[in-house]
């Protein structure tokens, strides 16, 4: 895979000075999410709520600039990816069983759990396009047609359109991002540029934690949120961006702790108790 162009350039940072920010939250990690549905919409935290695409998006966008790579062209599926996985964590899709013949995580179809409106744009888009669809199609196959990416012409429909433009919008009204023109010679594009820093640096330490400090060694007990961020920001080659600021000593470990996650054997992670395993078959999709 390619790397993106313009990547932050990692620094050399005293590990001491890091060993600050290094917490022991082993009851956070304990908790485990034991329902499919995990809707954020609770409507009670006073802070501001992101979802995993728009994460993904932050974490690829250059703060100055306001746009993502132009190099990169793995966002855009690993968006899409995002999208499905939300709508399963909100408990709005499944995957079908896997049957008396066990089929693969890639093999299984996607399946309507719930349509009720989740109130976000892109997912209800997406949410409406499973549930007319008839058969069912597995999580490879919604991945591209998404995307746009299908050679079948009458799948063409189902292709959500500018949606990093879409999210970017999400995160000006959030209050994270804002809205500037720029002139590249022969044409003018619409830019995001970061306003909340504080958000931005949230976001890429809880990254960091993740692999780090709270690392917990075992990716059941991860929070599903977290371990969906880490395999989709691998997916839209955007997880370096978070890892950059960190000493030579902690990146080597961060990858190496990546490196063992995107190793796992899927279709026995998403067969054991409480398992969420269409999240699990997008993680297959990307990595297959």
């Amino acid at each position: 895979m390619n790397r993106p162009d313009g990547l932050i350039q990692r620094r050399n940072v005293p590990k001491d000075s890091q060993e600050g920010n290094r917490l022991n939250d082993s009851d956070d990690e304990k908790k485990r999410h034991s329902s499919g549905d995990d809707d954020i919409e609770d409507g009670d935290s006073k802070e501001t709520r992101l979802t995993l695409m728009e994460e993904v998006l932050l974490l690829g966008l250059k703060d100055k600039e306001g746009y993502t790579s132009f190099w990169n062209d793995c966002i855009s599926s690993g968006l899409r990816g995002c999208i499905l996985i939300e709508l399963a964590l909100r408990g709005r899709v499944e995957l079908e069983k896997a049957g008396l013949r066990r089929k693969s995580l890639l093999n299984r179809k996607v399946i309507l759990r719930s349509d009720q409106p989740t109130g976000d744009v892109l997912l209800d888009e997406a949410l409406k396009h499973v549930k007319e669809t008839d058969p069912p199609e597995t999580v490879q196959a919604w991945i591209e047609y998404l995307s746009g990416e299908s050679w079948n012409p009458l799948k063409l429909r189902y292709q959500l359109r500018n949606v990093r433009e879409r999210l970017a919008k999400n995160l000006v009204e959030k209050g994270v991002l804002t809205t500037e023109k720029q002139n590249f010679l022969v044409f003018d594009m619409t830019t995001h540029p970061l306003t909340d820093n504080v958000m931005k640096t949230k976001l890429v330490k809880k990254v960091q934690e993740s692999v780090l400090s709270r690392w917990v060694g075992d990716p059941q007990r991860m929070d599903r949120r977290i371990l969906s961020l880490i395999y989709l920001a691998h997916a839209s080659d955007v997880l370096e961006n978070a890892f950059a600021p960190l000493s030579d000593d902690d990146y080597e470990v961060a990858m190496k702790r990546v490196r063992d996650l995107l190793d796992l054997d899927l279709d026995v992670e998403a067969a054991k108790p409480n398992a969420n395993d269409l999240m699990w078959s997008v993680f297959a999709a990307f990595i297959k």
